[in-house]
């Protein structure tokens, strides 16, 4: 019998976020760039880089309750900008554990009355000193309303160059892979070691090129390059000890779409896969947040994306 395909939602940009909005549910917002937002009665996610020791930069919020749970949970992903960190360190190895820069945080309903969110003043003086990307908020979209309305053309398009590049017949080995009839012939082509795992990539985000996030909770990630031992042997989470699951990954398009606030900010990642405790554990009285794990691959042509 074939295993049940788990529905994906895409997250894509959506209008600008103004100011610094307040209230009781600013946290139910997922968002790129700007400041984290922090749950009730949990403190704000402040991370520093462990190679330069300074502050990271939000690269998205995401806001993801679990069906028929009564905890809210807010997962956030930061980066650090500083040119110095990424030119020759971690960012330019294929499949990086980059476990630092992800956190989680969830809060049952039951304790919002004991909130106790960063003073307005203290997030005033935050925001001045942690190096940002300009705000967007995130829309979410079901990847199988995208499935009617595949365009070749701008696909053949992106992939042109690579053709000419690789010596390979691409505009045949796509058509193929997009076919209505499912026809899987291009997988049997012969191809470069790791050109698969780029054509089979190119085909699942031909619908819908401007997707920045990919969300599947225990769905299979959507993978760039050939996947390394790190990815079939995930740490167990730190605090439970229980087995961690695929979340969310971010895709190429948000590199092209994370603009500096200030400082001259910049990242380069093809995808960043986001794994978290099956469990979603949470320690008693906890009001720190969470670490979880994330796996970065390098873009094979990230000219491409932009």
């Amino acid at each position: 019998m074939a295993a049940v395909r788990k529905p994906v939602l895409l997250g894509l940009r959506d209008a600008a976020v103004h100011g610094s909005p307040t209230g009781p549910d600013a946290w139910t917002a997922s968002k790129l760039g700007g400041v984290p937002d922090a749950l009730p009665a949990v403190a704000a996610p402040r991370p520093l880089c462990e190679r330069c020791r300074q502050p990271l930069a939000l690269v998205v919020q995401v806001y993801c309750p679990l069906e028929a749970s009564p905890f809210h949970r807010l997962l956030h992903v930061f980066a650090c900008a500083c040119p110095a960190c990424g030119d020759g360190g971690a960012r330019s190895v294929k499949d990086v554990d980059w476990t630092a820069q992800l956190q989680d945080l969830h809060l049952q309903d039951a304790v919002q009355g004991a909130a106790h969110p960063v003073p307005p003043g203290e997030q005033m003086v935050l925001s001045a000193v942690v190096p940002q990307f300009l705000p967007y908020y995130i829309c979410v979209a079901d990847e199988d309303d995208y499935r009617d309305f595949v365009s070749l053309d701008h696909a053949h398009s992106l992939l042109r160059d690579y053709q000419q590049r690789e010596g390979i017949a691409m505009e045949q080995l796509l058509s193929q892979s997009l076919s209505s009839d499912g026809d899987e012939k291009y997988e049997k082509t012969v191809i470069k070691s790791g050109d698969q795992m780029f054509y089979k990539f190119m085909k699942r985000i031909a619908a819908c090129q401007e997707q920045i996030l990919r969300y599947s909770w225990s769905g299979e990630p959507l993978f760039l390059t050939c996947p390394t031992s790190k990815v079939t042997e995930l740490p167990a989470c730190s605090h439970c000890g229980g087995q961690r699951t695929f979340e969310f990954q971010l895709m190429p398009a948000l590199v092209s779409m994370l603009k500096s606030a200030n400082l001259g900010l910049s990242v380069e990642f093809g995808t960043i896969l986001v794994y978290t405790c099956e469990k979603s554990c949470w320690p008693q009285n906890h009001q720190t947040p969470m670490e979880e794990y994330c796996i970065i691959q390098e873009d094979p042509d990230e000219l491409l994306f932009k």
